[in-house]
């Protein structure tokens, strides 16, 4: 059954752990390119640059998305420290990866945006310890072309292989050592941006993400 949770936390929030300049995400590679990148602060030259790639602020997401560094080709986990200049950029460009009518006018009004966007935004429901669905969603962003060059090449402060965190707090699942697990867990909590608190929820933004 999943957690317990607080009753305030809105439907769409962006969460993170973040310094006063820069903002942790998370993505998962095979180790050709994670081990690399981890070893030089820098993703490889290997890395394309051209194709989309996704970034989520959220540690329990990844590690659904990844089955906890065990899936094909996602084995090594990396937290990658951006600027948040950079974040929050990326942020004010995005488009909703999905047609939503509450926020677009109309379709041809999306496709416009999807068009013209570098960003995707999409909402995921955000992960407990046991990776089972919770009530509020998680950000992932979706960056191409020139924020996905920007994103390695400019916004990057560091990146740390985490895999070993990740298959402790995994390991500690499995042998029901719960309080353990969540103690080793990332501080993530909401983003403080003119753009952090988003969706309809509270109508902070202007229409690009519901």
């Amino acid at each position: 059954m999943p957690e317990a949770l607080p009753a305030a936390i809105p439907q769409h929030q962006i969460r993170a752990s973040h310094t006063d300049t820069t903002v942790t995400v998370y993505q998962a590679y095979a180790p050709r390119l994670g081990l690399p990148a981890a070893r030089d602060g820098r993703f490889p030259d290997a890395w394309k640059r051209e194709r989309m790639t996704w970034i989520k602020p959220s540690l329990l997401w990844m590690m659904y998305r990844c089955g906890w560094a065990a899936k094909a080709d996602q084995e090594t986990v990396l937290a990658v420290e951006i600027t948040r200049a950079g974040f929050d950029g990326a942020v004010r460009e995005a488009c909703l990866s999905h047609y939503d009518p509450d926020v677009h006018p109309d379709h041809a009004a999306w496709k416009q945006a999807l068009r013209t966007s570098p960003v995707r935004v999409q909402w995921d429901p955000e992960r407990d310890l046991h990776l089972d669905a919770l009530p509020y969603r998680s950000l992932q962003l979706g960056l191409s072309g020139p924020a996905s060059r920007a994103y390695a090449d400019e916004w990057t402060v560091s990146i740390r292989d985490v895999t070993p965190l990740a298959r402790e707090i995994h390991a500690l699942l499995r042998s029901g050592e719960t309080a353990a697990a969540r103690a080793l867990l990332p501080v993530e909590i909401p983003y403080p941006s003119g753009r952090a608190e988003t969706g309809r929820d509270d109508s902070v933004i202007a229409g690009q993400m519901g």
